[in-house]
């Protein structure tokens, strides 16, 4: 084990007391044998703490319970106190597949230049069970700042962001102020000189359940733009926001025809797009 990097899987948990315990247990489950796991409970008021509590008394992780600070603060907090040279931040709603670290702590082996490695995932439900829906498991891309910052390639999935810890503390790892973590640190980590391999292997299991952010659109929206923002420098940045918007806009459009129209008047007529046209008609039809 002194050969191999420590990784340190980071779990802040907010009112998942129905998934927390399986995302610690996969954790635990890793073949990867060199793990650190810091848990800390960002001040549910569900049974969370209960539940981690029995699973913490049997395998002995480290285990804080906090009032309520935001998962970028605790990510941060966490990593300060982390041992590892790798970090993993998970999500504890998600399920980590069981060769995950094994695999992606195996490629980064000699290839300093990446400074996030990632992998595909699987969708699940509430309950666990697969959703029958078109999930595509993409091939291997590696991505650059260019490639994060105008979407030209398939992106980084989330439950499995694996990062150099040098990476991470080279841009002063997470921003309090962007709720939305993961985009703006894989932004700063590009725009750094690192890239971002994501393999094709499925490595971890998303849970889609009642409070996941995303469906939180306007949210997303505003966290979305506010990171774009940082680096309203790039000569692409009014298209990247345009093309942003004009995605949310088709979403909005079959299910929230408020939101859907503000954002149409957010959007100059000369960044409208097949996307803007196909909005339009639902708007008007549906």
């Amino acid at each position: 084990m002194s050969e191999q990097p420590l990784v340190t899987v980071i779990i802040a948990s907010y009112n998942h007391a129905p998934y927390v315990e399986a995302a610690i247990e996969s954790v635990l489950a890793q073949s990867y044998p060199a793990v650190e796991l810091l848990v800390v409970d960002d001040g549910s008021s569900d049974d969370s703490v209960e539940r981690i509590q029995a699973l913490q008394r049997k395998h002995g992780f480290d285990f804080r319970v906090q009032a309520n600070q935001g998962l970028a603060r605790t990510l941060n907090d966490c990593i300060a106190r982390a041992r590892g040279s790798l970090i993993a931040p998970f999500g504890s709603d998600d399920v980590m597949l069981p060769e995950r670290l094994a695999k992606q702590v195996a490629y980064l082996q000699d290839k300093p230049e990446v400074g996030i490695c990632a992998g595909n995932i699987a969708q699940i439900d509430g309950d666990g069970l697969p959703l029958e829906r078109r999930d595509r498991v993409r091939p291997f891309r590696r991505l650059d700042f260019e490639d994060v910052f105008c979407s030209d390639k398939a992106g980084a999935p989330a439950p499995t962001l694996l990062f150099r810890r040098e990476a991470l503390e080279q841009v002063g790892c997470f921003d309090p102020s962007i709720r939305l973590e993961d985009l703006l640190v894989e932004l700063k980590i590009t725009r750094a000189g690192y890239f971002i391999d994501v393999l094709p292997d499925v490595l971890a299991q998303y849970r889609v359940h009642g409070t996941n952010t995303y469906k939180n659109r306007r949210f997303m929206i505003e966290t979305v733009l506010a990171t774009y923002a940082r680096f309203d420098d790039h000569p692409a940045y009014p298209a990247v926001c345009a093309r942003f918007l004009n995605s949310m806009l088709l979403k909005c459009a079959r299910d929230d025809k408020p939101l859907a129209r503000e954002l149409l008047r957010r959007i100059p007529l000369r960044r409208w797009n097949a996307k803007t046209l196909r909005a339009l008609g639902r708007l008007a039809f549906a």
